[in-house]
């Protein structure tokens, strides 16, 4: 007979792991057991030199995806553990998945969802029917004193995670933030300014961030696109731009 899967990680314990600078991982997704991590160099995306081609500029303005912020939580990180190909397991196991939600339901990790309208016609207007969004990429991550922990983030339609990444940084502006950890280097996420530094230069960052943020990432949100403008073509103001324009300003 099969163990069940084994309790959720507390939550005071992965608090606590964050704020020491090592998270969790498992092996594969049916793990029961996870092993701590401390890499030896991290990666941070300092949030006043995130790179953004002209490409993704473009993209970003254009309001192609709806984002929001924590209304999918589950969906996102269940997204982030499915199998890709080039990877056939995840890092992030069934108990990984129940302890972050447990984390997101005490308010201390969030989602960044992108959406496409299913309904749109080809020039983004609306077809006359309901609106038919589909969650297309995203990503999510925990957060303590001015810090997030970015932890995975996927995409199933052509810069799906790099919207979701862009919006991320201009509500951690807004709201006060000082510190993005992105754990690993990627090649990904050294073309949007991902940089490495010793783990002990990351502690110490950890240590100037403390304090709490301006504002939350709900009210960074309403603040910098308003209420209910998360719709994209057919806001009275274009929230892409808006998000566009705050990076500007910023890096």
């Amino acid at each position: 007979m099969h163990s069940p899967i084994r309790t959720p990680i507390p939550i005071e314990t992965l608090l606590l792991a964050y704020r020491s600078g090592i998270f969790p991982m498992a092996d594969k997704r049916s793990d029961e057991e996870v092993f701590w991590v401390e890499p030896r160099e991290r990666a941070i995306i300092p949030l006043d030199q995130l790179h953004i081609s002209r490409s993704l500029r473009k993209t970003l303005r254009s309001d192609r995806f709806a984002v929001t912020i924590n209304t999918a939580f589950e969906d996102v990180i269940r997204a982030c553990a499915a199998p890709r190909e080039e990877q056939a397991e995840s890092w992030i196991s069934d108990r990984i998945v129940a302890s972050y939600v447990q984390m997101h339901a005490a308010g201390h990790a969030h989602s960044v969802e992108c959406w496409i309208d299913e309904s749109a016609t080809s020039d983004g207007r609306a077809d006359g029917g309901e609106r038919r969004l589909t969650l297309v990429g995203g990503l999510y991550g925990v957060s303590f004193d001015r810090v997030f922990c970015g932890e995975s983030m996927f995409s199933v339609h052509d810069n799906a995670s790099k919207i979701a990444l862009c919006w991320l940084v201009a509500l951690l502006q807004e709201a006060g933030y000082q510190l993005l950890d992105c754990q690993f280097m990627t090649d990904h996420l050294a073309s949007m300014g991902a940089i490495e530094i010793p783990q002990a230069r990351y502690i110490d960052c950890v240590a100037e961030a403390r304090g709490t943020p301006s504002s939350s990432l709900a009210d960074a949100y309403r603040s910098l696109v308003g209420e209910g403008a998360y719709a994209g073509s057919d806001s009275v103001s274009s929230p892409g731009k808006r998000i566009a324009q705050s990076l500007i300003q910023t890096s």
